[in-house]
């Protein structure tokens, strides 16, 4: 494995966005929830293809350029995490879900608490899209990157769609 890292500017805030060199394993806020190690990021690099490409696609998704990502990712977690974090990229642009909602379309093998675990855990936030699942009642909870951003990026992609979030579930 050959772990590096790039540190960027972006609408969020500055980013860590890391890489095992075939996959980007880790997007982090400077105060992120479960943040690693920075010795768990390798190299700091001024350039990188792939990190580089990275930065690109999320600093054109917070401009409203663009609404997916098309880049390798690794997250690295468990079987149930990895199940949770699989669901949370299913939730289209601009809807959102809740915790319950995910624990019951994945059949039992994990509680909305579990699912919350596994939302918290995620290590690539924002490719990622863990802001877009909500508590039951359509309320914000947490975010890696503190609830400020979680807003921010669901106001982004509701303004893409003309309308402003409110809270509430989408059809996810």
């Amino acid at each position: 494995m050959n772990s590096r890292h790039i540190v960027a500017d972006t609408a969020l805030g500055v980013l860590t966005v890391v890489s095992d060199g075939a996959a980007v394993t880790g997007v982090y806020f400077p105060h992120h929830i479960r943040r690693p190690e920075a010795a768990t990021f390798g190299e700091r690099v001024a350039a990188d293809p792939l990190l580089d490409e990275a930065v690109h696609q999320i600093r054109a998704y917070l401009a409203g350029e663009r609404r997916d990502f098309d880049l390798p990712l690794a997250s690295g977690g468990t079987e149930v995490q990895e199940a949770v974090w699989t669901m949370v990229r299913e939730i289209p642009f601009g809807e959102t879900t809740s915790y319950g909602a995910i624990a019951e379309r994945l059949g039992g093998i994990v509680s909305a608490w579990g699912v919350g675990q596994a939302v918290g855990a995620n290590p690539l936030c924002v490719l990622v899209p863990c802001h877009r699942v909500l508590a039951s009642t359509g309320a914000l909870t947490g975010y890696a990157g503190g609830l400020g951003r979680k807003r921010t990026l669901l106001d982004l992609e509701a303004a893409a769609d003309g309308e402003p979030w409110l809270p509430g579930l989408g059809a996810a």
